[in-house]
C-alpha cells in the first residue's frame, strides 16, 4: 500500500511550497472516515484513495487536487457529507469531491441511466474545474488495475464503460500514459481470448523484439551524433490494445504483424526536428502516406510530433515520432503538461483554448434532456480521430475522421448546415457524404428552398450535426403530427356531431388529454397524429366529458371498437410469442408482452452488454453492444435492454479456431467439449493451402464466462493455433 510519504515526497518535488498540511489533514480525514473499511481484494479501503492521490501527484497536480483524491470516496462511503468537506478543507475541495461523487440519491429506472446521469454530472462539473476529470480518471485508473477481485459481469461493464469514455477523453486530453493503460486493462477484461493470445505471442518474440529495437536504437544515436545532433532515443513494443485494433483495421493474423515497434526521437527544437526526419528518410525507405506533421498542424489537444513510418534495417516496418522535450511532456501528460492556475488555483475550460471541443460537449449538455442521447453524442465526440480542412478563407476546421462536408456545414452555422444544397471539395462540385481528408479546402452552397431529409443521418459522422439533424426533424414532424392530428380529431368529430374546434376551445379537450395521462393538449393531438392512440378513444373521452349522464352516444362512438382491437392485436403462435424473462433478457423501460430475439450476427450470451434494435414487424432484435452491424443502424430505433439475471437455459455461441491440419483435431476440440458437457449445434470445416484447418463451430452456453473458459480449453490444445468469439460482420 502506499504511504502519504510518497505521496507527499511527488508533490513536494513538483512545487517546493506546496501547502502539504493540507494533504496531511486530508490523510487523517480520509483514514479515519473508511477505517474499518476493506476493498474486495481484503486490503483497507484506504489503499484506493492512496492509489488515487499518488498518480495525481505523480502528474504534477496541485494541492487541492491532491486532496480531493485522498477524500473523493468518504461522501459517498462514508457518513461524511459535502459541507463536511467545504467546512474543513474548503469549498474549492469539496466542488473537486462533489464532481466526482456518484448521483447514488438520485433513483434510476436502469443501470443504463444512471450511468448516463452521472458522466453527465461529471461533465457539467468539468464546465466548472477541469480537475474533476483528473481525479475521476485516477480513480477509474486505480479501480480497473484491481478489477480482478470483481464478479465477471461487472469486470465487463466496468471495462465496457472505461473503454467507451474514460480512455477515449484521457486520450483527447492528451494524457497518453493513462490512454494506453486504460484501454489495455480494458481490452483485458472486454476481450480476454484475443489479449490473451496477443500476450503469449509477444512472450514468444520478445528477445528478437529487443534485439531488432537495441539495434535501431543505436543507430539512431549513431545517426544524431555523426551530424552534431543532440537528443535522446527510445524504442518499445506497441501497446496490446493499439496491436488488436491495427490487426482488426487491417485485416491480419498476429504472424502477419510486422509493424508493431515504434521509436522515440526528441531533440532541442523544432529545427531539429525536421533535420533528423531528413536524416531518417535518407537512411531507410519512407512507407508510402504513413507520415503525419502534427508539429504545423497540432492535434485538437495541443499533441505536436512528426510521425513516420519507415522500411528499418531488418526490413521490419517501423514508426518514428520525433518532437521536442516540451512536445514530449504535452505528449505524455497532455492538459497537466500546462496547468493553469489562476483565481486561487482554480482551473476554468475558458482558459484553455486548445479544448474547444469541450466547450461543445458543455454546450450539448445544456441543450439535450435525454441524459442517454447525450452519451450517445458524447462517444461520437470521443472516439474519432482527427482531419484538418480549410474554409475558402483559409481558417482551418477540425472534423473527425471520416467526416463530410454536411458536417462541415453544421460546424460553420446551424443554418449553413440546413440550407446546405452542395459542397465544392478543393475547387471541384462533390457529394455531401464524401469523406473529408487532411488539407483538403471546402466551400458550402446554400440554398433557402433545402432542409434537412433522414437520409442526411446516414452521412454526418459529429454528434453536432446528428443532434442538429434530429432537432429539425422533430420538429418538422410534430408539427405535421399536430396538424394531423387536428384534422383526423375533427374529421372523426363532424360524423358524430361532436364539435372538436370548441371543445378545444372551452377546455373539454385539455381535461380528456389529462385523464388520458398527456402532459397538455398539444401532446395529445400529436399522439393522434403519430397514431399513438385513435381518435375514437379520444372522442369517447370526450363525450363523455360533455354528457356524463348520456352514454348512448359513447356507445356509438365506441361501436367497432373491440374489432379493431381485433384487427390490431398481434397474432401470436407458439414459438412467436413475446419473449422476456424466457430468454433473461428485459426492456430497460419495464415494458412487458414485447416479441424479442436475439441477432445471429453476434450470438449475445447473458454477460455480454447489450443493446435493442426495433426491428419493422420483427419486434426488438438483441444484439450484443460491440456488434459491428449496430454502427450501421438508424440511432433513433436502438433501445436499452438488459439481462435479467436468469441464465438457466443455453444460448448459441460461435468460436472460430484456427488449427494445424492434423489428424485428430477435430476429435479432440470435440473431447475438450465433451468433457465440458458442452453441446455442439453446429460446426464448419475448412482446409486451407498453408496447411492450416479452419473451423467454426456454434455451441451452447449459459453465459460469456464460461465462453471465454472454453476458449481458454481449446487454445491450450495440441495442433491450435489461434481460438477467438466469431462476429458474422
Amino acid at each position: 500500500m502506499i504511504r502519504i510519504q510518497e505521496i507527499l515526497d511527488k508533490v513536494a518535488a513538483h512545487n517546493q511550497e506546496a501547502n502539504l498540511e493540507l494533504i496531511q489533514r486530508a490523510y487523517v480525514f480520509a483514514a479515519s472516515a473508511h477505517a474499518g473499511q476493506t476493498r474486495l481484494s481484503g486490503e483497507p479501503y484506504l489503499s484506493h484513495p492512496l492509489a488515487v492521490a499518488y498518480t495525481l501527484a505523480d502528474m504534477g497536480f496541485d494541492e487541492p487536487t491532491v486532496a480531493a483524491g485522498l477524500l473523493h470516496d468518504t461522501v459517498e462511503d462514508t457518513g461524511t457529507t459535502i459541507e463536511d468537506i467545504d467546512e474543513q478543507f474548503g469549498e474549492e475541495v469539496a466542488d473537486i469531491v462533489d464532481g466526482v461523487t456518484k448521483i447514488s440519491m438520485i433513483p434510476f429506472e436502469n443501470k443504463e441511466e444512471a450511468q448516463a446521469e452521472n458522466i453527465r454530472k461529471m461533465i457539467l462539473a468539468m464546465s466548472h474545474d477541469m480537475r474533476v476529470l483528473m481525479v475521476k480518471l485516477a480513480d477509474r485508473l486505480h479501480n480497473m488495475r484491481t478489477l480482478d477481485f470483481q464478479k465477471a459481469h461487472k469486470q465487463r461493464r466496468i471495462a465496457q464503460e472505461t473503454m467507451d469514455i474514460y480512455a477515449p477523453l484521457a486520450n483527447r486530453l492528451g494524457l497518453y500514459i493513462m490512454k494506453r493503460d486504460l484501454e489495455d486493462l480494458s481490452f483485458k477484461y472486454l476481450r480476454p481470448d484475443i489479449y490473451n493470445q496477443i500476450d503469449l505471442w509477444l512472450e514468444k518474440h520478445q528477445v528478437v523484439e529487443k534485439q531488432i529495437i537495441e539495434k535501431v536504437v543505436n543507430l539512431l544515436k549513431d545517426l544524431l551524433a555523426s551530424n552534431d545532433l543532440h537528443g535522446e532515443v527510445y524504442g518499445r513494443i506497441k501497446h496490446k490494445y493499439s496491436i488488436y485494433k491495427k490487426m482488426q483495421s487491417q485485416s491480419l493474423t498476429l504472424d502477419e504483424m510486422h509493424d508493431i515497434m515504434a521509436f522515440r526521437v526528441i531533440v532541442e527544437d523544432i529545427k531539429d526536428c525536421y533535420a533528423v526526419l531528413g536524416l531518417v528518410h535518407s537512411q531507410w525507405k519512407p512507407v508510402h502516406g504513413r507520415f503525419k506533421d502534427y508539429i504545423s498542424m497540432p492535434k485538437a489537444n495541443g499533441y505536436q510530433s512528426l510521425h513516420t513510418t519507415v522500411i528499418g534495417p531488418e526490413g521490419e516496418r517501423i514508426e518514428i515520432q520525433i518532437r521536442t522535450e516540451e512536445m514530449h511532456r504535452q505528449a505524455e501528460h497532455g492538459i497537466a503538461a500546462h496547468w493553469l492556475y489562476k483565481e486561487k488555483g482554480r482551473v476554468h475550460t475558458r482558459d484553455l483554448e486548445q479544448f474547444s471541443w469541450l466547450r461543445e460537449i458543455f454546450e450539448r449538455q445544456r441543450e439535450e434532456a435525454d441524459s442517454r442521447e447525450f452519451m450517445h453524442a458524447l462517444k461520437l465526440d470521443l472516439f474519432k480521430d482527427e482531419v484538418y480542412v480549410y474554409t475558402p478563407a483559409g481558417d482551418v476546421k477540425e472534423l473527425p475522421e471520416g467526416a463530410t462536408p454536411l458536417d462541415f456545414a453544421y460546424m460553420i452555422h446551424t443554418k449553413v448546415g440546413h440550407h446546405c444544397s452542395g459542397a465544392k471539395i478543393n475547387g471541384r462540385l462533390m457529394p455531401l457524404g464524401t469523406p473529408l481528408k487532411n488539407g483538403d479546402t471546402v466551400e458550402i452552397i446554400t440554398d433557402n428552398a433545402r432542409s434537412p431529409n433522414r437520409d442526411w443521418l446516414k452521412m454526418v459522422k459529429t454528434a453536432r450535426a446528428r443532434n442538429r439533424i434530429q432537432h429539425y426533424l422533430r420538429t418538422e414532424e410534430r408539427a405535421h403530427a399536430l396538424v394531423l392530428g387536428r384534422d383526423m380529431l375533427e374529421k372523426e368529430g363532424r360524423k358524430v356531431s361532436l364539435n372538436v374546434p370548441r371543445a378545444l376551445k372551452e377546455g373539454q379537450l385539455a381535461l380528456v388529454a389529462g385523464e388520458l395521462n398527456f402532459e397538455n393538449v398539444d401532446e395529445l393531438i400529436a399522439a393522434v397524429g403519430y397514431a399513438h392512440i385513435t381518435p375514437r378513444r379520444v372522442l369517447n373521452r370526450l363525450y363523455a366529458v360533455l354528457h356524463p349522464d348520456d352514454p348512448s352516444l359513447a356507445a356509438a362512438i365506441s361501436q367497432g371498437k373491440e374489432k379493431e382491437k381485433e384487427k390490431d392485436a398481434p397474432k401470436e403462435s407458439k414459438d412467436d410469442a413475446p419473449r422476456k424473462a424466457a430468454d433473461g433478457i428485459s426492456l430497460s423501460d419495464g415494458v412487458d408482452g414485447v416479441l424479442m430475439r436475439f441477432a445471429k450476427c453476434c450470438n449475445p450470451v447473458p454477460g455480454d452488454p447489450v443493446i435493442g434494435y426495433i426491428s419493422r414487424g420483427m419486434g426488438i432484435t438483441v444484439h450484443r453492444a460491440d456488434c459491428p452491424n449496430v454502427a450501421n443502424m438508424e440511432p433513433e430505433r436502438l433501445i436499452s435492454v438488459h439481462w435479467d439475471g436468469q441464465e438457466e437455459k443455453p444460448y448459441d455461441a460461435v468460436i472460430f479456431i484456427i488449427a494445424e491440419n492434423q489428424p485428430g483435431v477435430l476429435a479432440q476440440v470435440a473431447a475438450a467439449l465433451a468433457q465440458q458437457q458442452i453441446n455442439i449445434n453446429e460446426l464448419s470445416c475448412k482446409s486451407l493451402v498453408d496447411g492450416r484447418t479452419e473451423l467454426h463451430l456454434t455451441i451452447q452456453v449459459r453465459n460469456a464466462s464460461q465462453l471465454y473458459d472454453i476458449i481458454e480449453i481449446i487454445r491450450k490444445q495440441p495442433h491450435i493455433l489461434e481460438v477467438v468469439r466469431d462476429t458474422d460482420e
